[in-house]
């Protein structure tokens, strides 16, 4: 290799320089895939990857407060991108790292592209055991870095400069990929990241990663299509693999030709408006009336681009009929093989245009259209009651979610993650179009919401981002409001205030454990967690980290402050005191979580009763049903 066609770098400067001139394509359409760094300097990585992106100016940097938080905002980055884009996040050694595996989890649990750059310990090993390295007595190749294996669809240790560049392209493989995206992890030791390398300069160029569609298998069509015209109830379980392909008209479509219903998971609500006829709303634990009751007594269900989560199957009861047959679309084998149905590996957009062409003018029957139209005129009943202003001094937090879809425009964003808002939003909340609805269910982290938004935000600047967020969430992750500010981004957050973990506390009592150790209480005379509700300022704490902060419990304060936020510039806060005893119910759902056999309780053994009846409904699919 002569000195011509090599460049002398850093093996950190190569690093930068490389991810700067990646790009993806989809549909004739290329756009630039990594949107930027967002990290924390530490002796880990300020020498060698902070002092490469002072080189690359272009290549954005923002500085964080929380490295877990930082991770779930190239989260929210990512999936605003529909995976065609990704952010880069980087850390120190130990702890700094360690706070990134929570987010690292979440990335991979909802196949979304995040690019984790730990810093690592010494290669050289000369200068151990260093501040913050793990000292392992079996092995002196094992740091806390380790820790991102399970959680990352991709992971390496660069221990010597030559190493990055297989590294990097097998990173890139993954991460633009539909069906193995996830979380990848380069653990690069700090020695390396400033160890200089001669790397050749065809690795700089600027290169295109092509996403392809993968098309269906004919004969697996053919036999899709033999299952649906033989189908009494059908319906369609439509996840987030319809919105990242791009398939949202052509599941109107489908719907519309043959008169199935769409059932809506959480990462694919959205996929189709909530107000077309046939929309009947979230399905599962979390599921509107209408849509588990069609899911109960389904003969068939279409699930495209669905994990089938413990949610969406609410724990394997949700689907009764005993002629039950799964037909499951997805680009990922695993999804795709579930309940030992029919799989058909191929992407959303192409199997819905091939199912579609195929049915020919093929529609459910008349009596399947009755049932779906009074099933769907009952729950936009019941929804317009739980969300409707009833004049009390107290808002509930049913009417804060319909006064605020009301508030919002088109293409504006709801994000949440954790708590009694993800069951409520997917009730109740009336997604419009793909990409406007961003919940966080297949990891369910609290402290997600707000670095969440603000990636969001990072990713569609053209459109107006809402948090809703608990106070138990809240407390967990706030600090990164002062990021909202440094950078500028224009965030409403609506913090739900209700003195603890009310979605747990409300699990807690239904289980007949009384909501133990779910309120945010002083410790009272008898040692126990009964006294008075602590004194936390939450408009306070917001305004101290910057933002613009107002306190509201009534329907008319909040829309007064939801549209001043509108008008102001920058990230606004509103404390909303709600009514945690006015809680929207479930609806002819289950979720399986354990009770004590035996217990000193009374209630708590009454509820075991009830629990073990109820486990009899669920369904062993694998051996159920069958293709």
């Amino acid at each position: 290799m002569t000195p011509q066609n090599t460049i002398r770098l850093t093996t950190a400067q190569a690093l930068i320089k490389f991810l700067v001139a990646q790009h993806v394509e989809r549909d004739g359409v290329v756009n630039r895939f990594f949107g930027g760094c967002l990290g924390i300097f530490g002796h880990g990585n300020v020498a060698g990857i902070g002092q490469a992106l002072q080189e690359h100016p272009e290549f954005k940097f923002i500085p964080f407060r929380n490295e877990q938080a930082m991770v779930h905002a190239a989260v929210g980055y990512a999936r605003m991108k529909n995976r065609m884009g990704a952010l880069a996040c980087t850390s120190s050694i130990g702890p700094g790292a360690t706070n990134m595996v929570t987010g690292a989890a979440l990335a991979t649990i909802d196949r979304l592209p995040v690019l984790l750059l730990p810093g690592d310990i010494f290669a050289d090993r000369r200068a151990g055991p260093l501040l913050q390295q793990l000292e392992w007595e079996q092995s002196q190749d094992v740091s806390v870095n380790d820790c991102f294996r399970p959680v990352s669809r991709y992971w390496d240790r660069i221990n010597r400069p030559a190493q990055l560049p297989h590294a990097l392209f097998r990173a890139m493989q993954v991460l633009t990929s539909p069906a193995q995206t996830g979380a990848v992890t380069l653990a690069i030791p700090q020695d390396v990241q400033a160890e200089a390398f001669d790397y050749p300069a065809g690795l700089f160029r600027d290169r295109t990663w092509h996403v392809h569609r993968q098309r269906p298998d004919r004969q697996a069509i053919a036999r899709a299509v033999h299952l649906l015209a033989a189908s009494k109830s059908p319906v369609i379980v439509a996840g987030g693999g319809v919105i990242y392909s791009g398939a949202s008209r052509e599941l109107e479509e489908l719907a519309q030709a043959t008169g199935i219903p769409v059932l809506l998971t959480q990462a694919g609500k959205g996929a189709i408006p909530d107000e077309h006829p046939l929309c009947l709303g979230g399905v599962g634990a979390t599921g509107t009336s209408a849509a588990n009751l069609l899911a109960r007594d389904a003969d068939l269900v279409l699930g495209l681009g669905t994990r089938f989560s413990d949610f969406t199957t609410a724990s394997r009861t949700a689907f009764q009929s005993p002629e039950l047959r799964f037909v499951n679309i997805n680009v990922n084998e695993m999804d795709a093989s579930k309940h030992a149905g029919l799989s058909i590996l191929a992407d959303a957009r192409e199997a819905i245009r091939e199912i579609t062409q195929a049915l020919g003018g093929m529609r459910v029957s008349d009596a399947h259209t009755r049932r779906i139209r009074d099933l769907r005129g009952a729950w936009h009943r019941e929804r317009t009651r739980l969300t409707s202003d009833s004049g009390s001094s107290r808002i509930s937090q049913a009417q804060l979610i319909g006064l605020l879809n009301s508030h919002m425009a088109p293409g504006d964003v709801i994000v949440n993650a954790a708590g009694s808002a993800p069951g409520d939003l997917h009730k109740l909340w009336m997604a419009r179009e793909p990409g406007c609805y961003h919940v966080e269910y297949g990891y369910s982290c609290m402290g997600y919401e707000i670095p969440g938004g603000m990636g969001a935000r990072m990713a569609a600047p053209e459109r107006r981002v809402y948090v809703i967020i608990g106070d138990g969430g809240y407390l967990m992750m706030s600090g990164d409001l002062a990021t909202c500010v440094q950078e500028g981004l224009d965030l409403t957050v609506l913090l739900v205030d209700n003195h603890g973990f009310a979605s747990i506390g409300g699990l807690s009592r239904s289980l007949g454990s009384g909501g133990f150790g779910t309120s945010f209480r002083r410790r009272g005379p008898g040692g126990r967690l009964d006294g008075p509700h602590l004194p936390l300022d939450l408009e306070a704490n917001a305004a101290s980290l910057g933002a613009i902060a107002t306190r509201v419990s009534t329907s008319a304060q909040l829309e007064q402050a939801l549209h001043r936020a509108r008008n102001t510039p920058g990230c606004t806060v509103i404390v909303v005191g709600v009514d945690p005893g006015k809680q929207v119910p479930s609806y002819h759902s289950w979720w399986d979580v354990p009770v004590a056999q035996v217990s000193g309780m009374e209630p708590v053994r009454q509820r075991r009763a009830t629990y073990d009846q109820e486990r009899l409904l669920q369904r062993q699919y694998e051996s159920d049903t069958g293709p």
